[in-house]
């Protein structure tokens, strides 16, 4: 892996774990709370210094969101137990609690001010843990999302004048918002990897849907089928993701994490390891370095292993962007995990890696025709690679 050649930012304030649906709901703020412990006591945010998150202000993030959601959205924050359902805010996947629009709009200034550290120079790569916020849509709340952040953040990369933006979504869930707020900006390229939408929420996201009438093939999606382990995973993010993102050449890269592709993920189907995921993270890292000077803003996403999983995955894709990335056999230091003990009463993992070797066949090597995941990657790559003046073919 390239070293960082720059500086690299988290921006992150403890308060943002103030987005909080409630103690039953599965996006629990304490995997966010458990992370940054973790990256602390091993010694990445060391190599990490922390941005303080603003708030976004109804303008910013009216750039993308209706005034009715907005509207909404405060209304249920100021009085929680007399609001009625509307724009998908009180529903079971969003329920509204108290002050939840400035929780849903300092997530929004998180990113954004991760986008702004990319921007101006001051950070050549910038992680918003927090983000992430994929679904939401322009008049709506939807999957845990309140404000889409991350489409906030790219349409401020546009509006300072970046010409070209890809974004890459490998959450286990379509990345159906952002990619539907720009399906028909040509100035963006969505990849979503993500098991198929037959089987999982939101039930979109599938090979021909690939852009507006102005932006035919900037919208790209990889629909896996349910248990796609580490190496059918990499085998269908290095056969699209890559020559993709070269050919559009874009200025920024934009990546969301959702770490709940992996196995012991109690809400999805997919079966990677935590040595899979840092693989990725080292994949986009390095295709950030090649296609776009380094400029590399990274956000979080799902995953709702609050202990076994989300720690450990983001805290290596803290290190990732920092340059500094962590050995899969690293000990997880003992003040963690009797952090764990003492407050959740659970025992928490020993090592930084899951055992696995993240190794996969490169598609050059071959199509199976008898196998629903070459199938579903070639289908990905005879509607979109064309569009692109590349072979979709091995």
């Amino acid at each position: 892996m390239p070293a960082c050649r720059g500086p690299a930012t988290v921006v992150f304030d403890p308060t943002l774990t103030e987005y909080d649906f409630g103690p039953s709901h599965p996006m629990s703020p304490i995997r966010v709370d458990l992370t940054m412990r973790l990256a602390a006591d091993l010694g990445v945010l060391d190599a990490l210094p922390t941005v303080a998150a603003p708030v976004a202000d109804d303008e910013l993030i009216g750039t993308v969101h209706e005034a009715g959601l907005i509207d909404a959205v405060r209304r249920a924050g100021a009085d929680p137990a007399g609001f009625e359902p509307t724009h998908g805010l009180g529903s079971d996947d969003n329920p509204v609690f108290r002050d939840m629009h400035r929780a849903a709009a300092h997530v929004v200034g998180a990113t954004v001010e991760a986008v702004r550290q990319v921007s101006s120079g001051d950070s050549l790569h910038s992680v918003s843990i927090c983000g992430g916020l994929h679904h939401a849509m322009p008049d709506r709340a939807s999957g845990f999302c309140i404000y889409n952040d991350v489409a906030v953040g790219i349409r401020w990369l546009l509006a300072q004048g970046v010409p070209k933006v890809a974004y890459v979504d490998v959450d286990v869930h379509h990345g159906d918002g952002v990619e539907q707020i720009f399906y028909d900006d040509p100035r963006v390229l969505t990849i979503s990897l993500h098991e198929t939408g037959q089987a999982l929420f939101p039930g979109t996201g599938f090979p021909q849907d690939c852009g507006g009438p102005d932006a035919a093939g900037t919208a790209v999606n990889v629909a896996l089928p349910p248990g796609t382990s580490d190496a059918g995973w990499l085998r269908a993010f290095h056969a699209v993701v890559p020559p993709l993102v070269r050919e559009f050449a874009p200025d920024v890269l934009v990546s969301q994490h959702g770490c709940d592709s992996h196995r012991d993920d109690p809400l999805a189907d997919l079966m990677l390891s935590v040595d899979g995921q840092r693989a990725s993270y080292l994949a986009l890292h390095d295709l950030a370095h090649e296609v776009a000077g380094g400029r590399w803003v990274a956000t979080g996403g799902g995953g709702y292993a609050l202990v076994d999983v989300v720690p450990r995955a983001w805290t290596h894709l803290l290190a990732v962007v920092a340059g500094q990335p962590i050995e899969p056999d690293t000990a997880v230091p003992e003040s963690w995990r009797a952090h764990i003990r003492e407050t959740l009463g659970r025992t928490a993992p020993s090592r930084m890696t899951d055992g696995r070797d993240p190794a996969y066949r490169d598609w050059s090597e071959g199509y199976d025709p008898a196998t629903w995941l070459d199938r579903s990657i070639l289908a990905t790559r005879e509607e979109i690679f064309p569009r692109h003046g590349l072979d979709p073919l091995p």
